[in-house]
């Protein structure tokens, strides 16, 4: 009996973190370049509770547990909104940004300019080109990133003359699923993993990648999980009911 009470337990324990896995894709459906997370859950082999003139077969029995979670690199749906400012990765590069905890990578391309002039994420981190972080003028108008990631402008008393002011820079890995979430849209590289200059992947500019959450499969998803979780603690219960009710009717045995 107490073997089925711990196997019970350990299924609780991983439908807990798939739930939490499915909760936080749920709640990212909006968020511009967010990457799903699946869990990722395996078979323990362990003694018996309980193992008194067992057999040898029969000395052991399988929990299940938590061993990661992976990462869903597809790419979302590109949403045109015209915004000069926002750009989408066509392909499996990312945008190289500054966070005050180091490089760090995005493809949630929802620029703004912030009181600096410099072009930086929704998150407020640096978007990095070539030669470091992007300055903007105060007087720079008609903004243009090409598909490789030029930003040009117009400038002067009357926007004539073209300048550029830098050149976004798109890097690229040989196993994007290596990556670690650092933030709801960017992700850090693990020691030992370097990034690649992406000279594949485009640029387009007015267009935000969508987060890959598939929102009907994820609530479909949650409510699996949700219903096998009752379904184990109302196993869960019944076993401690039939415990308490042997503990009981053999305390009314006279000795």
């Amino acid at each position: 009996m107490q073997n089925t009470l711990l196997v019970g337990l350990s299924r609780q324990v991983a439908l807990g973190r798939e739930l939490d896995v499915v909760a936080n894709n749920i709640a990212n459906i909006n968020t511009s370049g967010f990457k799903a997370n699946g869990a990722v859950f395996e078979e323990f082999i362990g003694r018996t509770a309980r193992q008194g003139n067992l057999s040898q077969r029969d000395a052991k029995v399988s929990f299940v547990r938590d061993r990661a979670t992976w990462l869903d690199m597809t790419q979302g749906t590109m949403d045109r909104t015209g915004n000069p400012l926002d750009v989408a990765v066509d392909g499996k590069g990312f945008i190289a940004v500054q966070s005050p905890r180091g490089e760090r990578y995005t493809r949630n391309g929802a620029f703004q300019i912030n009181n600096a002039g410099e072009l930086v994420t929704s998150e407020g981190f640096q978007v990095l080109g070539e030669n470091g972080p992007i300055k903007l003028q105060p007087t720079d108008k008609d903004i243009s990133i090409s598909a490789d990631g030029t930003i040009s402008v117009r400038e002067g008393a009357n926007a004539a003359e073209e300048s550029q002011r830098g050149k976004i820079r798109l890097v690229g890995f040989g196993n994007p699923g290596m990556l670690e979430k650092d933030g709801s849209s960017t992700f850090r590289a693990p020691e030992g993993i370097q990034p690649n200059a992406d000279t594949t992947s485009r640029l387009q500019q007015g267009t935000i990648e969508k987060s890959n959450v598939k929102s009907v499969m994820e609530m479909t998803r949650m409510i699996e999980v949700t219903r096998a979780y009752t379904s184990v603690a109302t196993m869960l219960s019944q076993q401690s009911d039939m415990h308490r009710s042997a503990i009981e009717k053999l305390a009314e045995v006279p000795n």
